[in-house]
């Protein structure tokens, strides 16, 4: 039968069971005015930066 060779600590266990999830990213305003997200080409004038 398996046994443990040492116990995990309870912060080690309590970081395995964390649920943090990554924040979708917000749109931002470009110079014409319209609305993209970050790092991605603009649907409507076909560019990418300035």
């Amino acid at each position: 039968m398996a046994v443990p060779k040492r116990r995990v600590s309870k912060t080690r266990a309590a970081k395995r069971r964390t649920h943090y999830k990554i924040a979708l990213a917000m749109p931002i305003k470009d110079k014409d005015g319209t609305w993209k997200m970050p790092h991605r080409v603009n649907k409507f004038t076909g560019k990418y930066k300035d």
